[in-house]
């Protein structure tokens, strides 16, 4: 985030604090409107948009009894106790503001979920319907607190008039609806359960590749573990990624049959409707609300550990990298997949922290101690070792890969890519231009395959004209991309076409204009262009910027005493 934009949201925020205490009943003004009731509140509503929520919770637990002036205020104190891992004191919490009649939606549903995971129903059912009451303003709110009420009273009512409570639902969700009848025909050990499986994990349209892990796990609670092996490895075949099967497909082979879900329970079906919401809220980037609901999914069913690579993975996009860490390491001791998967993300952050070193020390060991070093394992340690610059350490494993795999397995165009990138940054350029066109062979509509294959030519002053057409392509493929843009430019300017390349180049600063490459690039085609004041300007400008090579910066100097 830039300095204007944060410093904007810190006013705004203030301007906010400001309004908001000068409108508090006369009664409170003692005790809220003074600088230290400011401060507090201030500090904790900013620590809790920027997901510090053990910071957030201190703060704001300091000013117990506002919220009998501000609603808002008890429903972000909430936020904080379940995200900084409070539930029982957000449980008594809500309690107190159910005596005071100044309960909302998010305490309602907080209570429901204590007693739903104590399995008292029946209370349960009251306070999702509490919460269902509220009508809230946030859509999904009203969604979670319908499906959560349908939930709790199951044991009341058979599975042909629990189906019509979930056809009654909200339409604008009809994925989820289509997931709950799953779940409701489980739950009811319906003759239809294997059929609805089948007919979800089957949808072509939508990505329902998670549930074959339900599926899987229905059939092994039937005692029919050979067909769930099927399940699973005909999932795998077609999303090989899936962390969560992966997962189960290491612990059915090891015959482990400790049951991490079970769709007889509500609780565990409840945890799974928040986590879908908690996914959902975090691919638009609400990670306060997302982690609330992913850490009330934790608390119905702790050993679901699929919650916590969500939880890490929020962490590690909001910045709080400690956290994530510490959730990965958690993690990694959690079975053979998770522990792989966790040590790749623990070693992200290390490059992120500028400890590459450490990075590759860590990830080198956690490879050599796989129990099961297979393809895609092998391929993310190549990939890994070529985006660290090990780049003669990368060929032998895109090697060993290539000899294990047929040239239609999916893998195939990107191991040819990544070994042929390796090739030409240690200077062997015959066998990186092989692999570059036999990756594009395999899959002729890879944009920046294209993209390094011609402009590479470009620079050797190979094959220009080619080179023109092939970007032209990718330039379809991927519209707007700057660094294509920027080779079209090139190799319009090595032909001599310097209108045309200034046009593209112009654009490529637009998009791109920190690149010190795409900067000498226009810089070169305004001197062509009879611009040499401009031209100067622009280099100039690349050697001022932090991310400058010294190869590049040499050639600038000279352009700049002798010009082109």
């Amino acid at each position: 985030m830039s300095t204007f934009k944060l410093n904007l949201k810190i006013i705004v925020q203030i301007i906010f604090v400001i309004i908001f205490f000068s409108s508090l009943q006369a009664k409170n003004l003692d005790k809220f409107n003074d600088e230290d009731g400011i401060s507090d509140y201030f500090s904790g509503i900013l620590l809790l948009d920027n997901n510090q929520y053990n910071e957030s919770f201190k703060f704001l637990k300091k000013l117990d009894g506002l919220e009998s002036s501000h609603i808002n205020y008890s429903v972000k104190y909430l936020y904080s106790l379940i995200n900084s891992g409070n539930f029982i004191e957000a449980f008594n919490y809500s309690k107190k503001l159910e005596k005071q009649k100044l309960d909302n939606s998010e305490s309602n549903l907080i209570i429901g979920i204590f007693y739903l995971k104590n399995s008292n129903y029946d209370l349960a059912e009251k306070y999702f319907l509490k919460a269902k009451n509220k009508n809230s303003n946030f859509l999904l709110n009203n969604y979670i607190s319908d499906s959560l009420h349908n939930w709790s009273n199951l044991k009341k009512i058979d599975l042909e008039s629990a189906e019509i409570k979930i056809k009654k639902l909200d339409n604008r969700f009809k994925n989820l609806k289509k997931i709950q009848n799953v779940f409701l025909n489980c739950f009811f050990d319906s003759q239809n359960t294997l059929v609805l499986f089948e007919q979800i994990t089957s949808e072509k349209n939508i990505d329902f590749t998670r549930y074959n892990y339900f599926y899987a796990s229905y059939l092994v609670s039937s005692g029919n573990i050979k067909e769930a092996k099927k399940v699973v490895k005909r999932a795998l075949k077609k999303r090989p990624r899936n962390l969560l099967l992966n997962q189960y497909k290491i612990d059915l082979d090891k015959k482990i049959k400790k049951s991490i879900f079970n769709c007889k329970k509500q609780e565990h079906v409840v945890a799974e409707i928040l986590y879908i919401i908690a996914n959902l809220l975090s691919s638009q980037s609400i990670y306060p609300l997302s982690n609330f609901y992913l850490n009330l999914a934790k608390h119905l069913n702790k050993d679901f550990h699929s919650f916590d690579t969500l939880l890490a993975e929020n962490f590690y996009k909001i910045g709080n990298l400690e956290k994530a860490k510490k959730i990965y390491k958690s993690l990694s001791n959690k079975g053979e997949a998770y522990k792989w998967h966790s040590t790749k993300q623990i070693a992200k952050i290390f490059i992120y922290e500028e400890d590459k070193d450490q990075a590759i020390k860590l990830l080198s060991k956690a490879y050599k101690n796989l129990l099961n070093k297979e393809i895609y394992e092998t391929f993310d340690f190549a990939e890994f070792l070529k985006n660290n610059e090990e780049f003669q350490d990368s060929i032998y494993y895109y090697t060993k890969i290539i000899n294990m795999v047929k040239k239609n397995h999916p893998l195939y165009p990107e191991i040819t890519d990544g070994r042929g990138i390796s090739y030409e940054r240690i200077g062997k350029w015959d066998e990186a231009e092989k692999d570059l066109l036999a990756s594009l062979k395999a899959d002729p509509d890879q944009a920046y395959v294209i993209n390094y294959l011609a402009y590479t030519w470009i620079e050797k002053g190979l094959k220009i004209e080619k080179s023109l057409k092939m970007l032209n392509k990718a330039n379809n493929l991927k519209p707007n991309d700057p660094f294509i843009i920027d080779s079209l430019g090139w190799a319009l300017f090595k032909l001599n076409r310097y209108k045309e390349s200034k046009n593209y180049l112009q654009l490529a600063v637009r998009l791109m204009p920190g690149d010190p490459i795409v900067n000498d690039h226009y810089g070169d085609v305004l001197w062509k262009s009879g611009n040499k004041i401009q031209a100067r300007y622009y280099w100039n400008y690349v050697l001022n910027l932090e991310e400058i090579k010294d190869e590049l910066k040499q050639s600038i100097e000279e352009k700049l005493l002798k010009g082109i």
